[in-house]
């Protein structure tokens, strides 16, 4: 609402009519000059009230929390990280869950192998250590069809549906597809037995 109090009649006149000049009000102009004033305040974020440095150093120590505690699965898992998650019941069932979903069209809903390999047996294409089937969980195998699921999922889902799988070995599925890859753990053959050393003949 214009400020009455302040409106004058403009001198000059457009085919006849005169103009009145209404100046804005002054809570208003008040008003517009405190946004101004407070927008130092929010850039660069003293109070941690907008989304200046303080923000950005907020978010980069949630970051840096969240990836210490979900490790990229390509580097820093190792095999016993991988095979306590196998062990804790309710991270197998949510990873069960997670399989069923997003898996089992390839796997089958047992693991015993579809448009995929097979879950069950001893032989991986890409490695059988708990680590190594997290990696091609979390990293896929996309040559295969085989969705980059680290991109797609949360860590914590990627790593429940790892410890599922390996909850599947040795489950004999009905009608599984035939062995792919190599065996894991690999046939080590006890190495061969050393001749016996012959008698040194007696000199003369």
């Amino acid at each position: 609402m214009a400020d009455k109090d302040n409106d004058r009649l403009l001198d000059h006149s457009y085919d006849g009519i005169q103009e009145y000049d209404n100046p804005l009000p002054t809570w208003w102009k008040w008003i517009f000059y405190a946004t101004i004033l407070v927008v130092p305040l929010y850039y660069w974020d003293p109070l941690g009230i907008g989304v200046g440095p303080g923000k950005v150093k907020a978010y980069e120590k949630q970051m840096a929390e969240f990836n210490a505690a979900h490790p990229k699965a390509s580097a820093a898992y190792t095999d016993d990280q991988v095979a306590a998650f196998a062990k804790d019941p309710a991270r197998v069932a949510a990873g069960k869950v997670v399989f069923t979903t997003y898996c089992a069209a390839c796997h089958r809903p047992d693991g015993g192998g579809q448009i995929g390999p097979n879950l069950t047996d001893d032989f991986w294409i890409h490695g059988g250590n708990p680590a190594a089937i997290l990696k091609t969980v979390s990293e896929g195998v996309l040559a295969k069809g085989m969705p980059n699921w680290g991109k797609v999922l949360k860590p914590d889902q990627v790593e429940d549906a790892a410890a599922y799988v390996l909850t599947l070995h040795g489950t004999n599925p009905a009608n599984p597809k035939e062995p792919q890859g190599d065996k894991y753990p690999a046939d080590v053959a006890a190495p061969a037995a050393a001749p016996a050393a012959a008698p040194a003949a007696k000199k003369g």
